[in-house]
């Protein structure tokens, strides 16, 4: 039977709020932390972590942002970012608290984590993998993907999986092969699947602003989805 429940944490003196889904067997599992894009802790990713969890891991999305703190509008949406893109050590450090109150939950095994992010909480599974944390696989939907000011620790030792729409206007064909760049550079096992006549924010149903670059893309959503799945079948041996 799946159960669902929030789970209060801390990063310093900020109060967060994750949304943890798992079956309740008594068994230890592998847990996969949900990054959420830049409107926050919302439906979007407590979905994805019930879909985890059906799956037979513990899902946990995460907070990057505090308790209860949200954004509906692309400028309220815009302001909550903006400090973690400015401050990558800060995006680290935030991210680092989630996966640290992930490893205590009692259904765990710490030792078997991994990440994925949507957007904005690409960009922060992918500084989850370059902070050196040891977690076994990372894998970023439609994700930012420029490097932080700080160095990656090589090599990293989880691997990576970033799903990529090639007509994306918000990462650049540069910044792509920066990316790759970076990633070989620290030794990563890394991989890229690019989607064919697909916008940024592919995954989400809600996204259809050709305009500014979010379009829902059905068949690319279906496809990283399974993409993930094997990633994590190979990075868990399952």
């Amino acid at each position: 039977m799946l159960k669902t429940k929030n789970v209060d944490y801390q990063d310093d003196k900020v109060l967060l709020e994750g949304f943890c889904a798992y079956k309740d067997d008594g068994k230890h599992k592998p847990a996969i932390l949900i990054a959420h894009d830049w409107s926050g802790k919302n439906a979007f990713a407590c979905k994805k972590a019930e879909q985890l969890a059906e799956l037979g891991y513990v899902g946990f999305a995460l907070d990057m942002f505090g308790k209860g703190k949200t954004g509906k509008t692309k400028e309220e949406k815009s302001a909550l970012i903006q400090p973690f893109i400015q401050d990558r050590k800060k995006l680290k450090q935030r991210i680092l608290a989630a996966l640290d109150t992930v490893k205590q939950l009692d259904n765990v095994d710490a030792n078997r984590i991994g990440a994925i992010g949507f957007c904005f909480g690409g960009l922060c599974v992918l500084d989850l993998a370059r902070s050196g944390a040891n977690v076994k696989g990372v894998v970023s939907f439609h994700g930012l993907l420029q490097a932080p000011e700080f160095k990656p620790q090589p090599p990293i030792v989880s691997r990576v999986l970033a799903l990529h729409g090639f007509d994306d206007p918000m990462v650049t064909p540069d910044q792509v092969m920066a990316f790759g760049q970076e990633m070989t550079h620290a030794k990563a096992d890394w991989q890229m699947h690019m989607y064919g006549n697909t916008m940024h924010a592919f995954t989400n149903p809600e996204a259809n602003d050709p305009s500014f670059g979010t379009v829902y893309n059905e068949v690319a959503a279906k496809r990283s989805w399974e993409s993930m799945q094997l990633f994590f079948d190979e990075v868990f041996l399952i």
